[in-house]
C-alpha cells in the first residue's frame, strides 16, 4: 500500500505542526515517515493513515523531531562555515590581496591621525544608516517574493546573518574603539599595523557574511540543494 499525494501533504503539515519549519528538514522527515508508514502497513494493512503516522512518530521518542532538527542544524552550520571561509580566503589570493593590502595600509595611515577613532565612528555610523535603509527595502521585497512555507535551512541562516549585520558591526566596532584608552596615533607603528590588519580582516568577514553571501544566495542554494530551483519554480 502506497501513500497518496494527499498523505504526503499531510505529513508536511504534520512536521510543521511539530516545529519543523525548514523545507529541506521537512522533506527529509517526510521521506522517513512515508517509508516507515508503508512498512507499518505491510504488517498492519487495515491501520488508518493517521494511526500509522502516529505510530511512526512515536519512534522518534519523547522529544519528537528535535534530535533530527539539531543534527541537521549542526550539519548545515558546517556547510555555512565552509562557504564563508571559501569566500573569505579569496581576499588573500590574487588579485584581491592587492585590495586587502591597500585597505590595511589606508587604515594604518588613518589611525596615525590624532583622534582618528572619532572619524572612524562617524564613517561607520553613516554606513550603518545606509545599510539599515537598504535592509528595510530588501525585507519588503522578500515579503513579496519569498514563499514562507518553503524556506530552506541554509537560506534562513544566510538571511538571519544578513539581518543582524548592521547592529553587530556597529556594536562590536564601537566597543573595540573604546577599548583603547589612548589615542591610536600615540601607539607604536607595529601595534597600529596589527590593529589595521585585524580590523580589515573583520570587515572582510562581515562583508562576506552580510553582503556577498546574500548576493550569491541563489547560486549557493542551488549548489547545496539540487531540488531548490524546481521547488521555487512551482
Amino acid at each position: 500500500m502506497k501513500l497518496t499525494q494527499e498523505n504526503i501533504q499531510n505529513l508536511y503539515k504534520f512536521t510543521r505542526k511539530h516545529y519543523v519549519y525548514h523545507y529541506d528538514v521537512q522533506t527529509e522527515l517526510v521521506d522517513h515517515l512515508a517509508n516507515d508508514i508503508e512498512q507499518i502497513w505491510e504488517e498492519s494493512p487495515k491501520l488508518s493513515f493517521e494511526k500509522a503516522r502516529d505510530t511512526s512518530f512515536k519512534k522518534f521518542g519523547i522529544f519528537g523531531f528535535m534530535d533530527v532538527i539539531e543534527a541537521k542544524q549542526k550539519q548545515m552550520n558546517k556547510r555555512y562555515r565552509k562557504i564563508m571561509w571559501r569566500f573569505f580566503k579569496e581576499w588573500y589570493t590574487m588579485p584581491k590581496i592587492i585590495t586587502t593590502l591597500t585597505l590595511v595600509l589606508g587604515l594604518f595611515c588613518l589611525l596615525q591621525i590624532p583622534f582618528s577613532q572619532y572619524i572612524l565612528l562617524g564613517v561607520l555610523f553613516i554606513l550603518v544608516v545606509i545599510d539599515l535603509r537598504n535592509l528595510y527595502i530588501r525585507r519588503k521585497e522578500q515579503q513579496k517574493q519569498q514563499k514562507k512555507d518553503k524556506v530552506f535551512l541554509l537560506e534562513a541562516m544566510i538571511g538571519d546573518t544578513r539581518n543582524g549585520f548592521s547592529g553587530i558591526m556597529f556594536i562590536n566596532s564601537f566597543n573595540l574603539v573604546n577599548a583603547f584608552k589612548t589615542d591610536f596615533s600615540q601607539l607604536e607603528n607595529h601595534i597600529i599595523l596589527l590593529i589595521s590588519f585585524v580590523a580589515v580582516a573583520i570587515s572582510i568577514l562581515f562583508y562576506v557574511t552580510g553582503f556577498l553571501m546574500p548576493q550569491k544566495a541563489q547560486e549557493l542554494l542551488e549548489e547545496t540543494y539540487p531540488e531548490y530551483k524546481m521547488v521555487n519554480s512551482l
